[in-house]
């Protein structure tokens, strides 16, 4: 047998889905064959210290501090050599080095780009979408945006700063109930899990909703409501991308937010959803051209509303989606044919597919 992969499990991360997070790496972590990868782990803390060694399931109380055989450690910029190092001196295993990152991040700094540009700045091979594909996957409003020139059917929606409507309440609430109407979403553009997003039945619930959504994010954005079926399908790949069968989503709740997501165990997956085999065709060209139009890399869910007529309509892309075993993600593609560990293999592999890749690019004359 050859040398085994040396790859880096990153989780925890600073954003409100820490804690799912956790739960995805640990379900990695579980399921990664020992026999081919040499496993290290770090976890980075809520206030965004790194820490070597630390294991998902040692951060599940709220205390979730370090304890004192725990290595506080930083990723060395240097493009000829990346590596980690001890704060405190100490020699890490295999001097730090690695073959990749896998970081199973969710939300702002981890999954919008600003992590991978520290990934790319250090010449580190990782997993998953590459700075544009994850910024573009985390800004709903700049979404939406590559989607309208992709051509994909969206909801109606107003994107405003939380310092316009600080400034001009009255008239912005005039807007929206004008140009979307109730009942209506309002999400953080820059937020996942569905923390911040509630939804708006009156002009009070409108204002409370933009106020709740505004403690997250300086930009919001506001949908409209479509009433349909909700059906997610999963994409595997680089350049050339496949689908998913689709699942369909029957929240607990009056939409899928997170509660319903992550707590409420009323909440039932349909894989394969029950659909029209046009329709399934229809979904899954569409997840690909989304995946293609924010220029993902290796894993991503896109979401979807079908109406009654058969219309459909796209929600937004993840492009670290949940990655428990139980997640929809890995669900999709166990009903496609592809195992969980296989996910994680292929993953792994596409990761470092990709890095070569941008390594046989020039960046100077």
């Amino acid at each position: 047998m050859g040398k085994r992969q040396s790859i880096i499990i990153l989780f925890g991360g600073q954003s409100g889905e820490h804690e799912v997070s956790l739960d995805s790496a640990q379900s990695v972590l579980n399921t990664l064959d020992r026999s081919r990868y040499e496993i290290q782990t770090i976890g980075i803390s809520k206030e965004g210290k790194w820490f070597w060694g630390v294991e998902p399931k040692d951060w599940q109380t709220p205390e979730e501090i370090s304890t004192p055989d725990t290595l506080q450690v930083t990723l060395i910029q240097d493009p000829t050599a990346p590596r980690f190092f001890a704060l405190n001196g100490q020699e890490l295993p295999n001097h730090g080095k690695f073959d990749l990152i896998f970081p199973v991040l969710h939300g702002p700094f981890g999954e919008d780009g600003t992590i991978q540009g520290l990934f790319e700045m250090s010449n580190a091979p990782y997993v998953g979408s590459g700075v544009l594909g994850s910024s573009l996957g985390m800004d709903k409003d700049r979404m939406k945006a590559v989607f309208s020139e992709a051509g994909l059917p969206m909801a109606r929606s107003f994107t405003l700063l939380r310092s316009q409507f600080k400034d001009d309440s009255i008239n912005i609430l005039n807007q929206i109930e004008l140009e979307i109407g109730y009942p209506c979403f309002i999400k953080p553009a820059n937020l996942g899990s569905s923390v911040g997003i509630s939804k708006a039945y009156n002009r009070e619930g409108l204002k409370k909703s933009i106020e709740l959504a505004a403690l997250y994010d300086r930009k919001l954005v506001i949908e409209e409501n479509i009433i349909g079926r909700e059906i997610e399908v999963a994409v595997l790949g680089n350049e050339s991308p496949r689908a998913s069968v689709p699942g369909e989503i029957l929240p607990a709740n009056d939409f899928y937010d997170y509660e319903a997501k992550y707590h409420d165990t009323g909440s039932r997956l349909l894989i394969p959803a029950p659909l029209e085999p046009n329709v399934t065709n229809k979904l899954q060209k569409m997840a690909v051209t989304a995946f293609q139009a924010v220029e993902a890399s290796g894993l991503s869910r896109v979401d979807f509303f079908v109406t009654a007529d058969q219309q459909i309509f796209i929600n937004e892309i993840n492009t670290m989606p949940g990655f428990t075993q139980i997640s929809m993600y890995p669900k999709l593609w166990e009903a496609s044919g592809i195992s969980y560990s296989e996910i994680i293999d292929r993953l792994i592999s596409l990761g470092l597919e990709r890095f070569q890749d941008l390594r046989n690019r020039r960046i100077s004359r």
